[in-house]
């Protein structure tokens, strides 16, 4: 799913418990971005209720758009070849507009399910499940994978992707660290263009994207068209306008404080008139904290929301947050 075009792709990374339908809808409004990845929907051992899916990318009641008409493609999470393929067969059919399959994710609630990151592990597996979905999806909706370089080293990181391309993936997105290696800095770029000189797929590459930059810096190490940024847009929600107007000459304005005030209170009403009220104030606190790394004015906000956990007392507050440049 890669892009020819000098800039490329920017891509939204699938976030668990961040980058939901609504963080999806504010920052797709803002623009710059490509393409979206929904949270992973999890795959045990039997087909899901189409309400599973709509629950995770309502977008596919919108032909699998966002309202701004930024694709979204819906991930799947199992280790149960046929279980996998039926799934992405029914989300196919509901209108995912593509496929992606998560070998990637570090969490050890789903590493001890025989989920993400630790099948990495076991090549083999990666391809039959690849293999699996690929044969049970239309040749015209692409299916594409995201793994990181490895579960605990990064010594099956070529045979792991090897096993995608064979299996017959459109595309790979690599997170440029290990499960072990976590999140913490740094990115090794350089390991993903390894792995697209390897394979014949289109690779996206991911991982420590948090300016201008950095987008730079990723592209030429990797030698990667298109980008993965998770962190870094839910930190800087015009980062990917940033990137336009620097790579393509775009002029399109970016945002100050204020506007950001007025997304996050956007963000606010999305949440509220979805989620349930006693988990509002925790969706709005971990957005203004990651907000934190770019706008001093989210430091402030965050300590006057700190305590707060009556959704009303959050709208106040985020109210009365004045725009101070």
């Amino acid at each position: 799913m890669s892009d020819t075009t000098a800039s490329g792709k920017i891509i939204l990374a699938p976030m668990e418990g961040v980058v939901d339908a609504y963080m999806r809808e504010i920052l797709t409004s803002v623009g710059g971005i490509d393409q979206c990845v929904t949270e992973f929907v999890r795959v045990s051992d039997r087909l899901l209720p189409a309400k599973v899916f709509h629950r995770l990318s309502p977008e596919l009641k919108n032909g699998g758009k966002t309202s701004s008409g930024v694709p979204v493609v819906l991930q799947l999470l199992g280790s149960d070849p046929q279980a996998m393929a039926w799934n992405a067969s029914r989300a196919a059919k509901l209108g995912a507009p593509a496929i992606d399959l998560n070998f990637g994710c570090p969490a050890k609630t789903v590493n001890k399910n025989r989920g993400g990151a630790v099948l990495l592990d076991t090549p083999n597996d990666i391809h039959d499940i690849v293999a699996a979905v690929r044969q049970a999806v239309p040749d015209q909706v692409p299916v594409t994978a995201k793994m990181r370089l490895g579960n605990r080293d990064k010594s099956l990181a070529l045979e792991n992707a090897a096993a995608i391309d064979s299996a017959g993936a459109d595309g790979l997105v690599v997170h440029a660290r290990t499960k072990l290696e976590g999140y913490k800095p740094p990115a090794h770029w350089e390991w993903i263009g390894r792995i697209r000189e390897s394979v014949s797929m289109p690779v996206t590459a991911n991982g420590e994207v948090w300016t201008v930059e950095d987008y730079h810096r990723c592209r030429e190490a990797s030698g990667c068209t298109d980008v993965m940024i998770g962190r870094g847009l839910v930190s800087c929600p015009d980062l990917g306008l940033q990137i336009k107007n620097d790579v393509v000459g775009d002029s399109q304005q970016l945002l100050d404080w204020e506007a950001i005030r007025l997304l996050i209170i956007e963000y606010y009403h999305q949440v509220t008139d979805h989620v349930e009220a006693n988990y509002v104030h925790g969706r709005i606190k971990q957005w203004v904290n990651q907000m934190k790394r770019q706008y001093p004015q989210a430091d402030e906000l965050f300590g006057r929301i700190r305590t707060l956990r009556k959704p009303e007392e959050i709208f106040a507050a985020l109210e009365r947050a004045c725009n101070r440049s």
